[in-house]
């Protein structure tokens, strides 16, 4: 039985929301080596990927969703609201449908990969498409207040809050802190999130902890606990950190990551200097081609913006910026089914006859 990370991880979390969780089982996910990746790719590193898309609606996004929908619940209210690119308004339609919350969802017209849009659909979301990006979406929700509705993004600290649980599965899973994390960069709240939570694990103060105002809880320790570098990683046509001010018209497609303004830009910067970490570009056909390697040579198959993780430390790698037997952590944010019409060739499975000799000849 999955506890959920209410649950799981009750001593980092606000007591009132464990006393009344909000749960789909979501969390301890699995962390998997990726062996035939870093032979292929001649990298001398031990690479292990977190696969978040074992999560229940298929994205690292149920981890934060968990505690802020507990949250709405726990504050009264009875509505939700969020902007999306498609993973949020997934976990926010199924985690509200589960509280009893009404979801409220608006989205990019056109910009929304098919799978993700069914999902708020069946969870009977009260679906809207702008006319407009992702970030249009999000400036209206911005304009909600407490009132009204609870908004449920990444600007919500019961998202981070949820969300740092990754890191303290990665320390348990491996036995320690990796010496690289590397993730994709979207609206830049879980790659706060994560540095918090290895902050709190080696209980340390983080100045990026101002995103969850108190409630970051730090354990009194009297050794300086290792934590990781941080890679993250942006679409090239969606790179705000890299070109330092935000994209008015990102494209990518990578949808989950077709972000120009990053709502939590200041708190990821902060992470990542602390870190002493670096942000990298990869091209869309550098995170199709690491997309494709993790499925046909590991078996996982993760969407496009998830695989911008392992192009990113590829390409890191194969510079030299990355010390030979480093142990690092890829964050892979969603499932692969989220986005399926990425994957170029699915239309075009030949047609034969149902004749088993023809068959035998042609896979002999």
């Amino acid at each position: 039985m999955k506890l959920g990370v209410l649950a799981a991880h009750a001593a980092h979390l606000p007591a009132e929301l464990v006393q009344n969780p909000v749960s789909l089982g979501e969390g301890n996910t699995p962390l998997i080596k990726l062996t035939k990746l870093a032979d292929a790719n001649r990298v001398e590193l031990e690479i292990w990927c977190k696969v978040e898309g074992a999560n229940p609606t298929g994205s690292f996004k149920d981890r934060g969703m968990a505690v802020a929908v507990a949250a709405a619940k726990h504050n009264g209210s009875n509505t939700v609201v969020c902007a999306s690119t498609g993973n949020t308004s997934a976990s926010a339609a199924a985690y509200a449908a589960t509280a009893g919350l009404v979801c409220v969802v608006l989205l990019p017209a056109g910009k929304v990969a098919r799978g993700k849009l069914a999902q708020a659909r069946i969870h009977g979301a009260k679906t809207y498409a702008i006319d407009g990006n992702f970030d249009d979406a999000m400036e209206i929700v911005k304009q909600f207040d407490d009132s009204m509705c609870a908004v449920v993004n990444s600007i919500n600290p019961m998202r981070i809050q949820g969300q740092k649980t990754v890191a303290f599965e990665v320390i348990d899973q491996l036995g320690g802190a990796p010496d690289i994390h590397a993730l994709p960069i979207g609206n830049a709240g879980n790659i706060t999130a994560h540095w918090i939570g290895y902050c709190e694990a080696a209980g340390q103060q983080t100045a990026a902890c101002g995103l969850c105002d108190q409630n970051c809880k730090f354990p009194v320790v009297t050794v300086s606990a290792s934590r990781p570098r941080l890679l993250g990683v942006q679409a090239s046509g969606a790179a705000p950190f890299i070109h330092g001010k935000p994209i008015a018209n990102p494209e990518t497609v990578a949808t989950a990551i077709r972000i120009g303004n990053p709502q939590s830009w200041q708190f990821a910067q902060t992470a990542l200097a602390e870190s002493g970490g670096t942000v990298v570009a990869v091209s869309d056909a550098q995170l199709l081609a690491a997309q494709s390697q993790l499925a046909s040579l590991e078996g996982i198959f993760c969407e496009p913006a998830s695989a911008a993780s392992v192009a990113g430390l590829i390409i890191q790698a194969q510079a030299g910026k990355i010390a030979p037997g480093s142990k690092v952590v890829c964050t892979l944010t969603g499932n692969g089914l989220k986005d399926p019409d990425a994957i170029s060739g699915t239309e075009e499975i030949p047609v034969i006859a149902a004749d088993h000799e023809q068959i035998r000849k042609l896979i002999a």
